[in-house]
């Protein structure tokens, strides 16, 4: 399994939506990361939570949230909605195309990745290309 586009195109997004600079580059990159490992283990941890019933998934994913917001307090962590995005990203791979959760990993890392250096070129490119003489 390789680069997903879709989810480069969501850092992409979020790299402009943390503020399109170098501060973005790396909120983007390891907050979105770090959502992307903690929805894996989110969807990991459905399984041991089955005496729920169909509250198990709900659950894992309040205990997955309850990570962000602890993680926030941590500097690099601390940007909540990124995280939420590189959660979803991972959720979408896992639920939606049925990889595991550990093969998802590493796809979506490097999309991660990919699409924060885009929406950081993009915007050095647009600055260059707008930049009056």
């Amino acid at each position: 399994m390789g680069m997903q586009i879709w989810q480069c195109f969501i850092a992409w997004a979020c790299f402009f939506h943390s503020g399109g600079d170098l501060e973005a580059t790396k909120k983007t990159a390891i907050c979105m990361s770090f959502g992307a490992v903690v929805g894996a283990l989110s969807v990991m941890l459905i399984p041991y939570l089955a005496p729920l019933g169909v509250l198990a998934a709900p659950v894992a994913v309040g205990i997955g949230a309850a990570v962000f917001v602890l993680a926030a307090h941590i500097g690099l962590l601390g940007t909540i909605p990124v995280s939420v995005y590189g959660f979803a990203s991972i959720a979408g791979l896992i639920l939606l195309k049925g990889v595991a959760p550990a093969k998802a990993i590493l796809p979506t890392i490097l999309s991660i990745v990919v699409g924060t250096a885009f929406g950081f070129v993009s915007g050095k490119l647009a600055g260059v290309l707008t930049k009056k003489a």
